[in-house]
């Protein structure tokens, strides 16, 4: 028995497998999007301490989605641990005009309550800073104090303390450059 209860708890204390998928051509990943996305606005809400920056009908929710899905600077993703949909992201491109100074942003990151703090939002994060290799740029709601939190924390390990924050028009903007690290030998 001791040497079973060891084995479980081995296997209890192994990282959780974290991976991201393009949803773009998916309609059961955009359904899972969208299932998310009431959820997404509550935090969203909530962080900003409900001034009703983040009011969406479930027209404007329609509508937006239908945005994400067709506009070719758009990204869309499913955030997954063990294979199974937890959170989801959308990296954009700039407008045309603002290209020379930024490659991507960061449009929405979400992570389901229940698969918190578990390290999947960093993962999640990291995987796709790799994929999308470029200059980036972060902003989030200055009273969003958990967000702007997680995105400092994140940055400063990834990218070594080697980013820019500005705070401006009641934003937090983080800028910084990303791509694969190199394995250590």
């Amino acid at each position: 028995m001791g040497v079973e209860h060891r084995r479980w708890q081995g296997i209890r204390q192994q990282p959780v497998p974290v991976s991201i998928r393009d949803a773009l051509n998916s309609p059961r990943d955009r359904q899972w999007i969208q299932a998310q996305y009431p959820e997404y606005l509550e935090d969203l809400s909530r962080m900003s301490m409900n001034t009703g920056i983040f009011p969406a009908t479930r027209e404007v929710q329609t509508e937006l989605m239908a945005r994400w899905f067709a506009d070719d600077s758009s990204y869309p993703l499913i955030i997954l641990k063990n294979e199974q949909p937890v959170g989801f992201a959308l990296v954009s491109r700039p407008p045309r005009n603002r290209r020379d100074q930024v490659d991507f942003r960061m449009a929405e990151f979400f992570i389901a309550f229940k698969s918190r703090r578990l390290g999947i939002g960093r993962d999640a994060a990291q995987l796709i800073f790799n994929r999308f290799a470029g200059s980036w740029e972060i902003t989030e709601f200055l009273h969003n104090k958990t967000a702007v939190s997680f995105w400092r924390m994140i940055l400063s390990e990834y990218t070594s303390g080697k980013f820019q924050e500005k705070v401006a028009h009641g934003e937090v903007h983080q800028t910084f450059t990303s791509g694969p690290k190199p394995r250590a030998r």
